[in-house]
């Protein structure tokens, strides 16, 4: 079992969340990395506009063996296998409405089998040494499953997850009505909360915030945001306005980046910092370019593991709380993240 929040739980709790679970894993927290590249590195052929979400079609089993990959790294949160998945592209596919939310659903499942195989995992290797040291507080690392909700942009398949530019006819409330439901299936899925990941754009991040509110999602969530520059969203809309919307909504627990080159997140999570106090989510790419038309990442800054994980005291320090990746950065990142962390050796990465 998680720690979630069930259905009726106080706004005093909900607003707590993030701040209580962060503390009980030591003061910091590690997510999970790039999940359909790893997938792809399983031998998954992903090359279908539902991407990742293909998996939950035509290979569960790397979904969860993913999933584990990233538990065994040291990750405390999880995400879905759920980010590409939409009720219009199921459709798109030939799926009706009712077997789309049950993939969606099955996103959950899947990453929650993994959670308690892991668990279950942890009591078994650790029952000799626990039976010695009569020390139990430790076989359960504390896990989150969060529900993934990519942006309209990634529905596009166009790259525009990664530009915000939709253009004049995508209103906030056409983006509502195209998350409404996928929003209202994965908050009652059975996760512990919902990542509304790589926004692109104010108008989305108000889009999430008002949806949260008329469907009366229960669970807690983050927003993270996308960005190409250092100072702004993918769109070029200020960062600091995005955060502050995604920080007026009392659901939203975390506010982060995410798939964005590491060299620009410190001065993003500064400016987050002046609009809001919750805690901070980052999980960059590795550093390359996505190429909407040949569909690749592109080698530009890229970083290795170590050079990647050479950031985080930064970030650390620039007050952000939750650390782990994106596109392209694999368990071996979270490894050496979860590591760093949890020696307490950041500061010597601080420069």
């Amino acid at each position: 079992m998680g720690i979630g929040l069930g259905g009726g739980s106080s706004l005093d709790e909900t607003s707590s969340f993030m701040v209580d679970f962060v503390k009980k894993c030591g003061g910091y927290a590690v997510v999970d990395g790039g999940f359909a590249t790893e997938l792809e590195r399983h031998g998954a052929d992903l090359n279908d506009p539902l991407w990742s979400a293909k998996c939950l079609i035509t290979s569960p089993h790397l979904a969860k063996r993913v999933h584990l990959d990233y538990l065994n790294a040291g990750a405390n949160i999880i995400t879905s296998g759920s980010y590409q998945g939409t009720i219009q592209g199921f459709e798109a596919k030939g799926f009706s409405k009712e077997e789309g939310e049950g993939l969606l659903r099955k996103s959950v499942e899947i990453a929650c089998e993994a959670r308690a195989i892991y668990y279950d995992r942890c009591t078994k290797d650790s029952w000799d040494y626990f039976t010695y040291n009569n020390d139990q507080s430790s076989l359960r690392r504390p896990v989150l499953v969060a529900a993934s909700v990519g942006s309209y942009g990634a529905y596009l398949a166009d790259g525009s997850e990664y530009t915000g530019k939709y253009g004049d006819e995508v209103s906030v409330e056409k983006l509502k009505d195209f998350h409404r439901r996928r929003a209202q299936v994965l908050a009652n899925s059975g996760a512990d909360l919902i990542a509304f990941e790589t926004t692109p754009n104010k108008i989305e991040a108000q889009a999430y915030a008002e949806l949260i509110e008329e469907e009366e999602i229960d669970i807690p969530g983050w927003i993270s945001f996308s960005s190409t520059d250092g100072m702004n969203a993918a769109s070029g809309d200020s960062i600091m306005e995005c955060a502050a919307i995604a920080d007026c909504c009392k659901q939203i627990v975390a506010i982060g980046i995410n798939c964005t080159p590491p060299r620009f997140i410190t001065t993003l999570i500064s400016s987050i910092r002046k609009v809001s106090s919750k805690p901070i989510v980052i999980y960059p790419n590795s550093g390359e370019t996505y190429d909407a038309e040949s569909k690749q990442w592109i080698r530009s800054n890229g970083l290795v593991d170590e050079d990647f994980v050479s950031y985080v005291g930064k970030w650390q320090e620039a007050g952000a709380s939750i650390f782990g990746g994106c596109c392209r950065t694999t368990p071996n990142t979270i490894r050496a993240i979860s590591k760093l962390l949890s020696a307490g050796n950041s500061s010597k990465y601080n420069t």
